[in-house]
């Protein structure tokens, strides 16, 4: 059972109270939230955001979709300069970072020099996607290009790069499959 200190229950009074009058159709926006390019953002139908929330958007065309009732933990950043899109009913933990954004090329033929400032190399774009009913632990990491399937568990720590499958609970940095949902046995099975 949650027990808010008179404190926290007046601090989450003006936390609604800014929400209802700032921002429509969001259920709560706990202060401070940092939005940089807020008209980039689009859906988001009783969103949840956490204190220091972090949003590094493109700010001139549509590049975060967030779908309907989600929840965003504490100090989550969401880099989203090209296209990040997030599913419905998706809980993200305190301190994740999700970005479609590399600071470089670092496979082709043309790849950035160690020798050039990473805030002076050619930014590289890849669109991230998180389906429905996700669950994305405590100080996760979603890479550039990667994609998570509906139904997916990131547990925490993991750092995702690449495409997480539906139904699985991945761990670890990489990311890899630990667990499977068995649609016949209806459990959790450790991947073979």
């Amino acid at each position: 059972m949650n027990r808010y200190s008179l404190y926290e229950i007046i601090k989450n009074l003006i936390a609604l109270l800014h929400t209802k009058l700032f921002f429509k159709d969001i259920k709560l926006v706990r202060l401070p939230v940092y939005i940089r390019g807020k008209k980039s953002i689009y859906g988001g139908k009783r969103l949840t955001i956490g204190y220091n929330c972090r949003f590094d958007l493109d700010g001139t065309k549509k590049t975060l979709f967030i779908g309907s009732d989600c929840q965003f933990g504490d100090n989550t950043h969401i880099v989203a300069l090209n296209h990040v899109e997030i599913g419905n009913n998706v809980l993200i933990a305190s301190k994740v970072f999700i970005s479609d954004t590399n600071h470089g090329l670092y496979n082709g033929i043309q790849q950035s020099s160690p020798y050039e400032a990473p805030s002076k190399r050619i930014l590289e774009k890849k669109d991230v996607f998180i389906g429905n009913n996700v669950w994305i632990g405590e100080n996760s990491v979603i890479l550039a290009g990667s994609i998570v399937n509906s139904g997916a568990i990131i547990g925490a720590n993991s750092v995702v790069k690449g495409i997480v499958e539906e139904n699985t609970i991945v761990v670890g940095s990489p990311a890899t499959v630990v667990k499977r949902f068995n649609i016949f046995t209806k459990k959790w099975e450790r991947n073979k």
